[in-house]
């Protein structure tokens, strides 16, 4: 009797599971079912069971020169940012800016500054300086993009048309702030008033030009023949714009911290790839900026071209850089060192000065003495001084062409006016 109840009650349990499976097979082969006709509608699931589909990430589109870069650049990319899940960033071609205005930077250049810039995910590199139907129809259907972005201020084409009217007609427009307070015009003109102000006379009060340069002061500032008032500086710095280009984390107890200074003024290419190689020695990447006056002591009274704030958030844009000290030494003591657990103080080859190689007042002395310093081989071989001539030069090989237009426009119409009183 035990062996005959044992063995059905294996038979009813065999029943059961193979009972089991074949319901489960029928619930399993419904949901396929269910599934292969589900054609896009919304599918009507039982209640208490939820689908959990992906979110589709928002990807916005916003392009430009990006030559003479500079934080309001970066500040536009924030805000462009901050209006998707990603942002794909446009930099035109050196020939479209050679038609349209005449280039100052390189396309590598420009292509570094932009990369490097913490909030850009993807750049596409020679997009056109209009967005054409075609190129349009390129983002949205190639690069997945829902929305182009770009400042409240008119970008007119030389035709007199609004350069982003496709898009607005298309509905896919978005508009961000435009950062006040400066513009590569702006930054040109400080140049160009720097360059002037140097060769006007050695013996000018260079404190008082200082404190011009640094504080914003007006100067007339002949451009071309038009007389305008050219300021400085137009920046008032705020504790939330500098909130908002940090990073807001500091480093792990075990970091391995890297430390390097300088002026980073007209920050560009060369300041990047420098950060970039100092940032792959350690964990957190510490940046001194020098105060106006440091800057304007070992560089001449000239200096710097962007003051103190202006240049501590191009810095702070800079995806290679975790932290930085606004107003930091020129020497690196021991005390500092200990104070922001350094491990590491490094310098680029490539420099304005050469007082890391000094033996006597060398402001890398105690870092040397610790073991702690070390000398890279910078990547490019750019400084501000190198830019500033750059600039200068294009701005008078402009001026030049330009005058030469506006003669041969004269000529034209005089020989005109000449024929039509003959």
């Amino acid at each position: 009797m035990a062996g005959s109840d044992a063995g059905q009650g294996h038979s009813e349990n065999w029943t059961k599971f193979v009972a089991k499976c074949l319901i489960g097979g029928v619930v399993i082969a419904s949901s396929v079912s269910m599934l292969a006709s589900y054609n896009g509608a919304q599918l009507q699931l039982p209640i208490g069971i939820q689908w959990k589909r992906k979110k589709k990430p928002v990807r916005v589109y916003m392009d430009g020169c990006f030559d003479m870069m500079h934080y309001g650049h970066c500040n536009a990319l924030r805000q462009a940012r901050a209006l998707g899940d990603q942002l794909v960033v446009g930099v035109v071609s050196d020939a479209e800016i050679i038609a349209n205005k005449g280039p100052r930077n390189s396309l590598n250049e420009r292509m570094i500054m932009v990369n490097a810039v913490k909030w850009v995910d993807e750049v596409i590199t020679d997009a056109p300086y209009a967005i054409t139907e075609e190129f349009m129809k390129k983002l949205f259907d190639e690069y997945n993009i829902d929305y182009i972005i770009h400042g409240d201020d008119p970008c007119v084409l030389p035709d007199g048309t609004d350069a982003y009217a496709l898009a607005k007609k298309a509905g896919r427009f978005k508009q961000i702030k435009r950062t006040e307070g400066v513009s590569s015009t702006d930054i040109v003109g400080r140049m160009l008033l720097c360059v002037r102000e140097r060769s006007v006379s050695d013996t000018q009060n260079h404190s008082s030009l200082q404190r011009q340069f640094s504080h914003g002061h007006s100067q007339k500032f002949e451009d071309g023949g038009s007389g305008s008032g050219t300021r400085v500086s137009h920046f008032l710095p705020t504790s939330r714009r500098i909130v908002q280009f940090s990073n807001g984390k500091g480093p792990r107890e075990d970091a391995r911290i890297v430390y390097i200074d300088g002026a980073f003024d007209l920050f560009h290419a060369g300041h990047v790839e420098i950060l970039r190689l100092a940032r792959g020695l350690g964990d957190f990447l510490l940046v001194g900026i020098h105060t106006d006056q440091t800057v304007s002591a070992s560089r001449g009274a000239h200096r710097p071209i962007m003051n103190l704030h202006e240049r501590s958030l191009s810095v702070l844009a800079c995806r290679y850089v975790d932290e930085v000290i606004i107003g930091a030494p020129w020497e690196v003591s021991r005390d500092m060192v200990t104070t922001f657990n350094i491990s590491l103080v490094v310098h680029g080859t490539v420099a304005e000065s050469n007082d890391f190689k000094k033996e006597d007042g060398n402001p890398y002395a105690v870092p040397i003495s610790m073991a702690i310093f070390k000398v890279l081989e910078s990547p490019l071989d750019i400084t501000t001084t190198t830019i500033i001539r750059r600039i200068v030069s294009n701005h008078e090989a402009f001026q030049k062409r330009n005058e030469k237009k506006a003669e041969s426009e004269r000529r034209y119409y005089e020989d005109k006016t000449y024929v039509s009183g003959d």
